[in-house]
């Protein structure tokens, strides 16, 4: 899989992607970095360009394969103070999840998570106006809860198990 960002400051996007993925990057040129990563398979590029940033995608994760290496991870994250969010044991997306969230330095929001199990609910705090934040972590300011027999056929499927989402 291959990501590429754009980014206002590649230097700092540098600095925080080293320590939140454990090795430097792969490759640094004059307004490019790029992180080739084996667990998990994923090469991701950066590319500064301040005027082509863009917030409120969505978020992306990194699924681990065991509860401890989720805790080792959140360990890391914790030392170097990147951390924005703990939940464990949280219902998101129909499945029960320990996780941590982390921000890098435009606002890109990463979950790394480790999956439990498959659930019949969602944690109500992740009821939200905006459908397609599933599993983001809630801002500061309470959003109004809605139901699903509120959305619309087009906006309940957003966060259907097969859309990817989680």
């Amino acid at each position: 899989m291959h990501v590429s960002l754009y980014v206002s400051d590649l230097t700092a996007t540098v600095n925080f992607y080293t320590t939140f993925f454990g090795k430097p990057a792969s490759k640094i040129k004059e307004g490019y970095a790029k992180y080739e990563l084996e667990n998990p398979g994923l090469v991701i590029s950066f590319i500064e360009n301040p005027e082509r940033v863009q917030q409120n995608f969505g978020h992306l994760g990194v699924q681990v394969g065991s509860k401890e290496e989720m805790e080792r991870r959140l360990e890391v994250a914790r030392t170097q103070g990147i951390v924005s969010l703990e939940e464990i044991g949280t219902a998101c997306c129909y499945a029960v999840q320990d996780k941590f969230w982390v921000n890098d330095p435009d606002g890109v929001q990463w979950e790394v998570y480790y999956f439990h199990e498959d659930a019949e609910f969602n944690d109500p705090k992740y009821g939200q106006e905006d459908t397609g934040a599933c599993c983001m972590p809630l801002e500061r300011s309470e959003k109004k809860r809605i139901r699903l027999s509120e959305l619309t056929p087009q906006s309940a499927s957003t966060c259907d198990p097969e859309s990817g989402c989680c």
